[in-house]
C-alpha cells in the first residue's frame, strides 16, 4: 500500500508540473488576444523659420514660407486633406492668390476676371504649360502632375506672378508671421522635410521623426536674391515700354 501511494503521489506531482504551466501561459494568451492593440503613434512637428538676407532693408514677409514632409519607405494611411483642385483668379493684373498649394497631380483653375486677355505660361522644368491668350469670363486649367513648386507668370503683362506648391504629402504649413509652423498627426518614421521661400532656394532636409514633439529649426539664405524680371513663355526679355494691348 505505502508503495502504491508513492507511485500515485510521483504521478500527480509530474502531472501538475505538467499543466500548471500550460494554463498560465494559455491564460496570458487569452489576455494578450483580449487586450486592445496599440495605436501607430503619432508626432506633432514644429519649429521655426528664418530668412537670412542682405544688407538692405527687410521685407518682413517670411509668413510666404511653407514647409512640408514627404515620407520615405512608407505610405501615410490618413486620407490626403491638401486639395486636389485649386483656383487662382487673374484680377487688376494680378494672380490671386499669390501663392497656392494643391496636391501633386491636382488641377489649378485660372478664372479671367480682367476687362482684358490674358496668357498664362510656366517654364518650369518640372512641369511647362501655356494656356494660350484667352478674354474675360473664361477659365482654362493646367494639371499639375509631378512635386514641386511652380513659378506662374502672364505673357501679356510682365508684372503678374505666382507660385503653384504642388505636394504629395498631406504634411504642410504655411509658417506665420514670426516664422513659426506646426504639423500635427504626424506618423513616425523618416521624411524629406522642404523649406520654401519665393526669394531662396528650396531646401530639402532628410529626419527621422521618433518622438511625440520634434523641433525643426532652420534658415533660409536670400542673400543671393536679385530682384529683377522674368522672360517671357519663348525665353525672352518682355518689351521695356508697351502698351496693354488687352
Amino acid at each position: 500500500m505505502k508503495y502504491f501511494r508513492k507511485r500515485c503521489r510521483a504521478f500527480l506531482d509530474e502531472r501538475l508540473q505538467f499543466t500548471v504551466p500550460s494554463v498560465v501561459a494559455a491564460i496570458a494568451g487569452l489576455l494578450y488576444i483580449a487586450a486592445p492593440r496599440p495605436v501607430n503613434a503619432q508626432a506633432t512637428v514644429s519649429g521655426h523659420v528664418g530668412l537670412r538676407e542682405s544688407g538692405r532693408k527687410q521685407s518682413n514677409d517670411i509668413s510666404s514660407a511653407f514647409v512640408w514632409l514627404v515620407p520615405l519607405g512608407f505610405t501615410d494611411t490618413k486620407p490626403n486633406t491638401v486639395p486636389k483642385q485649386t483656383s487662382i483668379a487673374m484680377r487688376t493684373r494680378e494672380f490671386l492668390p499669390h501663392i497656392s498649394v494643391v496636391a501633386a497631380g491636382g488641377l489649378v483653375q485660372f478664372p479671367n476676371e480682367d476687362p482684358f486677355s490674358h496668357n498664362v505660361f510656366s517654364n518650369s522644368e518640372i512641369g511647362r504649360f501655356d494656356l494660350g491668350l484667352y478674354p474675360r469670363r473664361k477659365t482654362r486649367a493646367a494639371a499639375l502632375l509631378k512635386p514641386g513648386v511652380y513659378a506662374v507668370y502672364c505673357n501679356i503683362h510682365s508684372r503678374m506672378s505666382s507660385f503653384i506648391l504642388a505636394v504629395p504629402t498631406r504634411h504642410v504649413a504655411q509658417v506665420d508671421k514670426n516664422g513659426r509652423f506646426e504639423m500635427r498627426d504626424v506618423p513616425l518614421g523618416e521624411y524629406e522635410f522642404h523649406v520654401w521661400h519665393e526669394r531662396a532656394p528650396e531646401q530639402e532636409v532628410r529626419i527621422r521623426i521618433e518622438s511625440a514633439g520634434t523641433v525643426m529649426n532652420l534658415d533660409l539664405d536670400a542673400r543671393g536674391y536679385v530682384p529683377g524680371p522674368h522672360l517671357n513663355k519663348f525665353g525672352q526679355v518682355y518689351p521695356v515700354t508697351r502698351a496693354d494691348r488687352y
